[in-house]
């Protein structure tokens, strides 16, 4: 294969760069940050994208995030590029607490009381065990006599699933326009500082060929003079 990587890394390294990658998630910021400076749009328009990327993470459509943040960025008319940057802000250092942030507040929302702990209602690890118990013995049922059982993936989104995603909103469109209203004037002050940079790159690369063409002129006047004379 030639896209194939040629050092195949071991399970235990995959596992490491997904919640440290290399370099660092500072390094990983700042790359994103000069990636969305440099799209070729107006500011707000990559404002409206970096918002829609933003609201997406708090949001319980994980594996999706990409596919939502460009649907969201083309409802608001913003750049999908930097929609898809957008989501970066999500990694497994901001998910527990954008998690928590948004399963409280839909709580909150739809008057629903936390819940746990005992047989009757388990604690919300157990309850993502629950769910991804029966997803797998479903599956097995297809294949079997037993019978299915979705009364764990009924509680997971009644519970978690279903607060997760109306909690969201709230957060996500505060964030979303924090990070609007600071994206502006950053990428608008970006943008006039690169076109000053390049303009002035320009008028040296013009000075220099003016003078190059005024030497090359003296050059020739200087050599007919000469000739001239010898005539």
């Amino acid at each position: 294969m030639v896209f194939k990587r040629r050092d195949r890394r071991p399970y235990w390294k995959i596992i490491a760069d997904f919640f440290w990658p290399k370099g660092g998630w500072a390094r990983a910021f700042h790359y994103t940050k000069h990636r969305l400076r440099r799209l070729p749009d107006t500011p707000e328009k990559i404002a409206r994208g970096i918002f829609a990327g933003v609201f997406t993470v708090f949001t319980p459509f994980f594996g999706m995030h990409f596919v939502v943040s460009a649907l969201i960025a083309l409802l608001v008319r913003g750049n999908i590029i930097a929609a898809l940057l957008g989501t970066f802000l999500g990694n497994p250092l901001t998910y527990v607490p954008i998690g928590a942030i948004s399963i409280q507040t839909g709580y909150w929302i739809l008057g629903m009381h936390m819940r746990g702990g005992g047989e009757e209602h388990r604690s919300f690890g157990g309850k993502f065990v629950d769910a991804a118990d029966d997803l797998k013995n479903n599956l097995l049922a297809l294949f079997t006599d037993t019978d299915a059982n979705w009364h764990g993936l009924s509680v997971f989104y009644h519970e978690i699933f279903f607060p997760y995603m109306i909690g969201c909103i709230i957060p996500g469109i505060v964030a979303g326009l924090v990070s609007y209203y600071i994206s502006v004037p950053l990428i608008r002050a970006y943008q006039a500082r690169r076109r000053g940079v390049l303009k002035a790159k320009l008028a040296a690369i013009r000075s220099k060929s003016a003078a190059a063409k005024a030497t090359v002129g003296k050059g020739k006047s200087k050599s007919s003079g000469e000739k001239g004379k010898g005539l």
